[in-house]
């Protein structure tokens, strides 16, 4: 009797360990699984940039959220953001972004990280000695290196708050973010995430002046793109490829003109140049028309020297290895055009770029040689090394025929430059005082900056010394070589107003000057010119003739 009821027991015990153990793995599967599916789904790749103030002096200043992060943080965070931003340590600065994850108290946050940049004082503004809006770059500074790191944590897409100027957040997102690496194994490239502006059903958006941020940025990667490309593969011929590309789908008509044009033009100089290459000279002439056709153009001219060994006179080996952006000028003025024909602005434009080559080979032109230009003048080469005042000396005569309002060249024209303001600023050269203060105002609100360099008599003297020509591309004595380029730039200018601008110190950056540009060609000074002529179509800011 004992036994059959122990052995019904046992049965009965088996049953319930049976469906308990079916019950319990049900569970435990479930449980695996959804473990299983939290690991291996791809976690969510959105990101968010916000910013704070605070005094950059004192380390113990709790911070000021931006209105927008403000929000975020009370609505999504339940004020978790701010504790646990004063908790991780002395608030970020100007320039540095700390990343925080899953601060949402939803389990799956919208937003996998949030970065949080330093915007230094909130009564920051334009800064007299050192000639820059520190707000506005200040904030380029600080969203690129947040969106920089980001890109590093494989993020597809990051939408930037306005941190107080929607178009300086623009400029710094898209500038960090891009890099060159077209000739680079897919694999081994860097992720570049697409950039968007975070918005709020509470809060007003500049998205206009986001889109305008978005365009002068993509013009100035444009010339980080023509800049950083090999010298064997935009070759002359090449360029003009590309521009041709790039221009006439933006509504910007695009003339190649070719080596017998230039001969009828009587471009002895520009010819000279471009010789000994086995590339054939080619010239350029692009043109936007944004207001009534009978309306004066501002004529911009770019140097176009896709590569420059010297010539006979070589240069350096230092000099050389960066020489394939001896044609920044004209990937300046290419990328203005099409800036400006995307952001419709009411001007027009004619655009002048003469491409070729200064190599070595049996037909080069040689110390010594004098060549004779349109206007009739004699130029003496003392130096073969110094060709790009030459080709730009022909194109500021051809530009005259266009009656301009005003003429801005762009160039790479003396290595001493670097040794004047280093990657400070770009130098400019200019005969009207209303050119300099616009341009001046225009490289304020853009962070690059510029530096007026003296266009005295003096340097006039030096380049007219010698007595077997007019003129000399090298002149007189020592030192002073930016100065006695652009005087002889000068010489070619009969009438108008006219800048020039020596971006030769400007065309690279080591990567640590600006946390925006990688180390590289820097793109510069692509967005001042477009802020430039932006402002000119103010009536009382315009270039007006002087009376006679």
């Amino acid at each position: 009797m004992f036994g059959t009821l122990r052995s019904n027991s046992l049965r009965n015990t088996s049953k319930i360990f049976r469906h308990v153990r079916r019950y319990a793995s049900q569970f435990l599967n479930q449980v695996i699984q959804m473990q299983h599916t939290e690991i291996c789904a791809d976690p969510p790749s959105r990101a968010l940039v916000l910013g704070v103030y605070a005094d950059e002096d004192d380390s113990h200043d709790a911070g000021i959220l931006t209105p927008a992060a403000w929000r975020y943080n009370v609505s999504r965070t339940n004020g978790r953001l701010i504790e646990v931003l004063r908790m991780s340590g002395p608030l970020p600065r100007r320039g540095e972004a700390r990343i925080l994850f899953a601060q949402e108290v939803e389990k799956v946050p919208y937003y996998s990280a949030v970065a949080v940049v330093g915007l230094g004082k909130e009564c920051l503004g334009y800064n007299p000695y050192e000639i820059i809006d520190e707000q506005k770059e200040g904030i380029r500074r600080s969203v690129a290196k947040a969106c920089m790191d980001l890109a590093l944590l494989n993020t597809n897409r990051i939408e930037v708050e306005n941190c107080g100027h929607a178009e300086s957040a623009a400029e710094g997102a898209a500038l960090g973010v891009w890099a060159y690496q077209e000739l680079r194994n897919r694999d081994n490239r860097i992720p570049v995430p697409t950039v968007d502006l975070y918005t709020t059903k509470e809060e007003v958006c500049d998205l206009e002046g986001f889109r305008i941020g978005l365009q002068k940025a993509a013009a100035q990667n444009l010339t980080r793109q023509l800049q950083e490309m090999p010298s064997n593969i935009l070759t002359p011929t090449s360029f003009a490829q590309n521009v041709v590309e790039v221009l006439c789908k933006s509504g910007v008509n695009v003339e190649v003109k070719v080596e017998g044009w230039a001969e009828s033009q009587v471009m002895n100089a520009f010819l000279s140049v471009g010789k000994a290459s086995c590339e054939p000279p080619i010239f350029l002439e692009l043109s936007y028309y944004g207001t009534a056709a009978d309306e004066r153009p501002i004529v911009m001219i770019g140097q176009g020297i896709t590569y420059d060994c010297g010539g006979l006179c070589l240069k350096s080996k230092d000099q050389l290895y960066v020489k394939r952006g001896d044609m920044t000028g004209a990937a300046v003025v290419v990328a203005t055009c099409r800036a400006i024909a995307a952001l419709r602005l009411p001007v027009n434009i004619r655009g002048l770029v003469p491409l070729c080559e200064n190599v070595l080979g049996c037909n080069s032109f040689r110390p010594g040689d004098t060549v004779k230009c349109m206007n009739g003048k004699h130029i003496k080469i003392q130096g073969t090394d110094q060709a790009d005042v030459l080709i730009l000396a022909d194109t500021l005569l051809y530009a005259q025929n266009f009656c301009p309002k005003c003429i801005v060249d762009v160039g790479t024209n003396s290595w001493h430059m670097r040794e004047v303001l280093g990657e400070a600023a770009c130098g400019v050269f200019t005969n009207s005082e209303i050119l300099w203060q616009q341009i001046k105002h225009a490289s304020m609100h853009t962070g690059d900056r510029v530096w007026r360099m003296p266009l005295w008599e003096y340097y006039t003297q030096l380049i007219r010394g010698g007595m077997s020509s007019d003129v000399q591309n090298y002149g007189a004595g020592r030192g002073g070589k930016p100065c006695k380029a652009a005087a002889f730039l000068r010489e070619f200018v009969p009438c108008g107003q006219w800048m020039h601008m020596d971006a030769t110190n400007v065309m690279t950056t080591r990567g640590t000057t600006f946390e925006y540009l990688r180390a590289g060609m820097a793109g510069r000074p692509t967005r001042t010119l477009i802020e430039f002529i932006a402002q000119t179509i103010c009536a009382d800011t315009a270039p007006k003739m002087p009376k006679k």
